[in-house]
């Protein structure tokens, strides 16, 4: 394709990236149209434009043609900067755009259309088309990219391309995804420059400050956030996406400075839900690329790292919605100027101009084929009814009766993605099963079918060859090319029972809405009280909101039985003695607004289990939780914790700087939480190893999270008794013999012997991408209150050693290998020696306890079934070391 049309006036404007000028060979730009310089001080490519001075041209830009271009705001970041998209069309399209999301939202209805009615839709429907950039802050040039490609929309006179793109398509630019990330770069580049931009990778404006633009406020990578919907900037973005349905989508990014560009088709694998028309179609997307950069002599690359199965990227969560959707990465001068390792030297402006082409060029291709893409995306979305239909289980059913929060929260997330889902009313049958609290039900017969099997589904299989060969490179001791997680089951990940079947009925079934309260249960009574069930996140919520506002409470370690309801351990009771007068009322209200329940007690009489005056009772307040924060631990692993910490449980957190800790008065909190770590922590500690263990020893409860075990464990330090592993071996290890000793021979029989032969002894277990794993609980340990078992997410290559009985206890252990493995695919070996190890472990030391997580519970913050066990290890750790009984 790589149409000629404009092309010495395309040359010219890209010439004048960075020295941007009004005309452009023979075509000439509207004047009336300001260009960035205008409005902000800088040309394109020139300078790395702000936030606020892209959100500012955009304005402008507005302002200058409000017949060609609309600007829609669509969240706000956790700071309070705008995050916003821009509508760019025809005047006759602009003007009628709620008639075009009407058409759009009909062909992706997937309700069966008469061939007349299909063809009249596609033919007066536009393609639609949505360019986002910038969803990490640090890959600085998409935005920009961006900025000048809306300038050459809008302002390219007499130019045969831009009269068909803007013909035929609409064009939705997402410029800045993340602008607190992108925010935090700038600041740390700018505070960097010195007389003149520097090439050299080390110098400071190229070495971010922790926890670098990458990130949001809270830390979180947003680009692996879509279906979780954790942040205001995806919830904001995911309801903009579902409103137009949008047939393109392009996520643009940067990568190493080393690199050229990656544009699709994607690398393998790929989902086994995306069609072949969709594969069919981004070789065709990639193709016009392809041309284009020939002709402009750019270096790119397909097929290679990037894959398409994790669907929770900002391609595959559109493509499983039906879009073409699309990953750019750019190599980054993460500056104005990179030497490159080769010698040669990137710049910014570089960087802008290939993004530019390549938005160009998937524009071109989205206006030559928008009456096909329209097609293909109804048939995608009609097809997925279909195989709902005839699907053996056809229906999703949530069970209300166990981790009922969790799955209340799980239906509106999904209806928030335009996923119809129903309730059941209580004592509802459905899949042979009698719902005494009701259920929740998902029909796969829906437009965004293919969507809800990959996010409901146990398992997404990966394809047999690729599985193959992943295992044939392992043979010959070649890294994996899983780029992401291969599990991710929202049912597994949250805890909720969930059954299948093939009908339900829905009579009397009611729809569920994204913005629906929770149902909330309890009522004030007289009595000696009121309960908390310890059941899931909803009820710890609720006892720490209440504990928040100034109420008095004890929890119980052992499980008991009161006017015939049995109420589990950890259950939080609030008598009325010492409470204010209006207890009940305040807990109707704490439970209305986060949808949990409170229980009446009518007096303090147990037929079974502790009385409220047992020692197996102990007085909880809210916590006061530290922790460990800046370099020397992981950005997003800190991040995710304070988020659930704060966000979830409701629990303000202090952030201490690592090298702080050591002079910090960590007498202040009951609780001190260090996430997964990097190699700088023990660096940048330095002396502050006796701050933790005499926080220990005086009644602290100190808590790891994944390499943070690493750092419990060391010798030096002594706070948690176990033992990173080694790689298992089925052969016997041989006694080291002396240096000068001789060697014996040997006779090496086959390739496979001598793999055995020259296999690293010392080495870890291999890297695993991550799976859902299911751990058991010590049901008999207060840590462990709520669970006999979870889902764990194991990822990387940690193995540690049991504690010893002598030492402390494993409160949770991974399973055994036969019933290990919950979702994903994991190496033969690794389940092997996984198996039985710990998940959670917990070891008093003088008055408090270290209680080490050797995987992170809180990774992207979409682990619900185990926010409860972070509220276990926050709120009941400090009340059982002040009471003693920590062990």
């Amino acid at each position: 394709m790589a149409s000629a049309a404009g092309s010495a006036a395309l040359l010219m404007f890209l010439a004048c990236i960075g020295a941007e000028a009004q005309t452009t060979g023979q075509a000439v730009y509207d004047q009336a149209i300001p260009a960035l310089k205008d409005i902000v001080g800088h040309a394109s490519g020139e300078a790395i434009t702000s936030p606020d001075e892209i959100l500012a041209y955009f304005e402008a830009l507005a302002l200058a043609a409000p017949d060609r271009i609309r600007i829609e705001n669509y969240a706000e970041s956790w700071e309070g900067r705008p995050l916003f998209y821009a509508v760019i069309s025809a005047p006759g399209t602009l003007g009628r755009l709620d008639a075009v999301k009407t058409d759009m939202a009909r062909l992706g209805s997937g309700a069966p259309l008469s061939d007349a009615e299909r063809n009249e839709l596609v033919e007066r429907t536009p393609a639609i088309v949505w360019i986002a950039g910038g969803v990490h802050g640090d890959e600085i040039s998409p935005p920009d990219s961006a900025v000048a490609l809306a300038y050459h929309l809008l302002a390219a006179n007499d130019d045969p391309l831009v009269a068909q793109i803007l013909d035929k398509t609409v064009v939705i630019i997402d410029p800045l995804q993340n602008p607190d990330g992108r925010a935090r770069f700038i600041q740390s580049f700018r505070s960097a420059l010195g007389l003149e931009p520097q090439a050299d990778r080390f110098s400071a404006e190229h070495d971010q400050p922790w926890p670098g633009g990458r990130v949001n406020h809270y830390l979180f990578d947003l680009n692996r956030d879509w279906f979780a919907r954790t942040q205001p900037e995806t919830r904001g973005k995911v309801a903009a996406v579902v409103g137009w349905h949008p047939l393109v989508f392009v996520d643009s990014h940067e990568m190493g400075g080393d690199e050229s560009y990656y544009f699709p088709p994607a690398a393998d694998p790929y989902n086994p839900l995306i069609t072949v028309e969709q594969k069919q179609s981004q070789d065709r997307f990639g193709r016009n690329r392809g041309a284009w950069f020939d002709r402009f002599g750019i270096s790119y690359f397909t097929r290679e790292v990037y894959d398409a199965f994790y669907p929770g990227y900002g391609d595959m969560w559109p493509t499983l919605n039906g879009a073409i959707a699309q990953t750019f990465e750019q190599g980054s001068a993460r500056g104005l100027k990179l030497t490159r390792r080769n010698g040669d030297e990137l710049t910014f402006s570089q960087s802008v101009s290939n993004n530019f082409i390549a938005m160009l060029a998937t524009l071109e291709t989205t206006a030559a084929e928008g009456k096909r893409l329209l097609g293909d995306y109804s048939s995608y979305r009609r097809q997925a009814v279909l195989e709902g239909e005839l699907s053996r289980e056809r229906f999703y059913v949530f069970d209300l009766s166990k981790r009922r929060w969790q799955a209340e929260a799980l239906a509106r997330n999904l209806a928030a993605q335009n996923i119809i889902v129903r309730r059941l009313p209580q004592g509802s049958e459905a899949c042979g099963i009698t719902f005494a609290s009701g259920a929740l039900v998902i029909d796969k017969a829906q437009p965004a079918g293919r969507l809800i099997r990959a996010l409901l589904e146990a398992n997404t299989p990966l394809p047999a060859d690729f599985i193959a060969e992943q295992e044939s490179r392992r043979e010959r001791g070649q890294p994996h090319e899983l780029y992401d997680v291969t599990a991710w089951s929202l049912p597994i990940m949250n805890g909720i029972v969930s059954y299948s079947c093939r009908s339900v009925l829905l009579s009397g079934a009611g729809t569920v809405s994204a913005s629906a309260p929770i149902p909330a249960f309890g009522q004030p009574a007289d009595g000696f009280g009121y309960a908390i069930p310890w059941s899931d996140a909803g009820q710890a919520r609720l006892t720490l909101a209440a504990l928040a506002s100034g109420l008095k409470a004890k929890a119980t370690d052992k499980a008991f039985l009161s006017n015939d309801r049995s109420f589990p351990a950890g259950t939080a009771v609030f008598p009325v003695a010492g409470n204010p007068a209006d207890l009940g009322e305040r807990l109707m209200k704490l439970s209305q607004a986060i949808g949990a329940e409170f229980v009446p007690l009518k007096n303090s009489w147990v037929e079974s289990g502790p009385n409220f005056g047992s020692g197996s009772f102990a007085s909880i307040t809210l916590p006061r939780v530290a922790l460990a924060w800046d370099e020397g631990t992981s950005a997003t692993s800190a991040g995710a914790t304070r988020f659930v910490i704060e966000r979830s449980l409701g629990v303000p957190v202090s952030p201490i700087r690592v090298r702080t800790l050591g002079s910090a008065d960590l007498s202040l909190y009951d609780v001190l939480i260090i996430p997964e770590t990097t190699g700088a922590f023990n660096r940048n500690l330095a002396s502050g190893g006796d701050k933790l263990k005499a926080f220990v020893e005086r009644g602290g409860v100190l808590v790891g999270f994944g390499s943070a075990i690493d750092v419990l464990s060391d010798k030096d330090l002594g706070l948690l008794d176990t033992v990173r592993e080694a790689r298992a071996s089925d052969e016997e290890r041989k006694d080291e013999t002396e240096q000068d000793a001789p060697v014996a021979g040997t006779l090496i029989a086959d390739a496979a012997e001598y793999r055995k032969m020259i296999e690293d002894r010392k080495a870890d277990p291999e890297a695993v991408p991550g799976v859902m794993a299911l751990v058991l609980a010590d049901t008999d340990h207060w840590l462990a209150a709520g669970y006999e078992s979870a889902a764990a997410l194991y990822s990387g290559d940690a193995i540690y050693q049991p504690l010893s009985e002598a030492d402390g206890t494993n409160v949770f252990h991974f399973a055994g290998p036969g019933e290990l493995l919950k979702s994903g695919y994991l190496w033969e070996q690794n389940r092997l020696q996984l198996a039985y190890k710990p998940f959670v472990m917990a070891q008093p030391k003088g008055d408090g306890i270290v209680v080490g997580f050797t995987q992170s519970p809180v990774t992207r913050a979409y682990l619900g079934d185990l926010e409860l066990l972070v509220a276990n290890a926050i709120l009941f750790g400090p009340s059982r070391a002040e009471d003693g009984s920590a062990r």
